[in-house]
Parts: C-alpha cells; structure tokens; sequence
C-alpha cells in the first residue's frame, strides 16, 4: 500500500498500482473514503494506524467492486461502531433493490449502509456532491476546510486527466464501466464548478492544479 500525503487532511493510500482509497483526518478520527479491491482490509488499517488513528466511518464513492471490495472485510474487523455511508442509488443496487443490469462489477456485499448519502449531505468535515454518471449513484466529497476533492471515477489520472465518459488512452478501463457518459460529462463540469484546491481520483496520481486539467480534459471530450 503506498501512501502519499496530499493535504494536512487528506492521504491517498494506492493499492497494486491501481485503485486508490483516501484517509480524510477529522477530530475524532479517519474517515476512510472508498475501500479497493478484496483483500485490503489489513493494509487499510495499518495505514490508517500508521497516520495516527483510528478508521471512524467509511464512505464510498459508487458501489463498483474496485471501491466497495474490502467493505465486508473492514465492517468485520472494526465492528459496529464504524458507521457505512454509501450512495442512496447505489446502495440499492448493491443491496438487490433495483431490477435490470448495470455496467461494472457490482460485488454482493453483505453490509448494508448506516446511512444512505445524497447530495449535500456532511460526512464530518466532508460535504456530498451529487456526480452520477460513472454509477447511477456516484458522489464526490469536497472537503469543505480547504476545498480538497475526492472525484471518484468521474475523472481518471494516468497519463492526463481524463473524464470516464468514454474510452480513451492511456487509461480506458474506468471508462468501460461507466454508466452514462453524458451524465459523467456534466458531473465532470459540476465538479470543475467547485473550484477545488487539489483533486484525487479513484485511479491514479494525485491532481494539482486542477482547474487547468479539468479544463483541458472538458476541451478533449468536447464538454467543456
């Protein structure tokens, strides 16, 4: 698990190169933004015992398996006190609420969220900002002391910044599970519109400066 500081509230843990979930420092705590593949519970929480304390809520992004994966895993290890927040929309998808298909990986996950998040809802320090799209559910976290933006997979950020509309190099995969381009393209315009200080994205390096980046991935997907 390799870990990279982003704010003085915010870490950004990344797991096989890959998927990364996010450590958001409150007074009583870490919240932990979105929880990677299967298997990471362990790494998870020796990362957060690491930074200096304890996993107090966990929060996700969309319900894809490559962020709702260890979900499971940690609700058993850190018990019932933990409090789940997860997208109303994709919570009940994952809970087996909606009918037809979705594109993704969408686990049977046994836990059931404690709270279901819509927009502006407060999750600590971090307020919800409605971005369906990539999933029918998807949110971002703008932390609201600083402006810091957890984006999820409406954007990727390998490579270059890029919206999860549609397919394109050097980074397609996110794309490929996407639900509704053109719903992602105005939650990408949505998200721009906050004027974040710094951004992270569920797959890839952490983004600076990115109003300019945001800008440039609008311009190539022509929704700016």
């Amino acid at each position: 698990m390799k870990t990279t500081p982003v704010t003085e509230n915010l870490i950004q843990l990344t797991r096989l190169h890959l998927v990364n979930a996010f450590l958001v420092r409150e007074v009583d705590g870490f919240t932990l933004v979105d929880t990677t593949l299967g298997r990471g519970a362990d790494a998870l929480i020796t990362a957060a015992r690491a930074a200096g304390a304890p996993i107090r809520r966990i929060a996700l992004t969309h319900g894809h398996g490559d962020h709702s994966g260890s979900l499971d895993a940690l609700r058993e290890r850190l018990g019932p006190d933990v409090e789940v927040l997860i997208p109303e929309l994709d919570e009940r998808i994952l809970a087996g609420e909606t009918d037809g298909k979705f594109p993704g990986s969408w686990p049977k996950v046994r836990t059931r969220a404690d709270r279901r998040l819509v927009g502006g809802d407060r999750v600590g320090s971090l307020e919800v900002v409605a971005t369906p799209g990539h999933t029918p559910g998807h949110v971002a976290f703008l932390d609201t002391r600083d402006r810091a933006v957890i984006a999820g997979d409406t954007f990727t950020a390998y490579g270059r910044v890029m919206t999860s509309d549609r397919m394109r190099v050097p980074f397609p995969l996110a794309a490929m599970a996407s639900w509704d381009g053109e719903q992602v393209l105005a939650s990408a315009r949505s998200v721009r519109e906050l004027a974040p200080s710094v951004m992270v994205v569920g797959h890839g390096p952490v983004v600076r400066d990115p109003a300019a980046r945001i800008d440039k991935a609008l311009a190539l997907a022509g929704g700016a």
